[in-house]
């Protein structure tokens, strides 16, 4: 049976425990106006991930497939 679950390797960038979300980035860029660019933070539902600390500082999110089409993250 497949799993409808997937891995994400990301940097969180804002957390705050008493939201129902947090920001995680990826290391992909989206453009600004000026034709500048910036880091692009992703809104996830606490209640749709889980997120397991790495030694390297960065973060693993596990969530439902269909969340990470929607958010863009695959």
């Amino acid at each position: 049976m497949k799993s409808d679950l997937v891995d994400i390797a990301c940097a969180v960038r804002q957390d705050d425990p008493q939201k129902k979300a947090i920001a995680v980035a990826d290391g992909t860029t989206e453009e600004i106006e000026g034709g500048r660019t910036r880091e692009k933070w992703f809104w996830l539902p606490r209640s749709q991930i889980e997120v397991e600390d790495q030694p390297d500082g960065t973060v693993i999110v596990t969530m439902p497939e269909w969340l990470a089409e929607e958010k863009g993250l695959i």
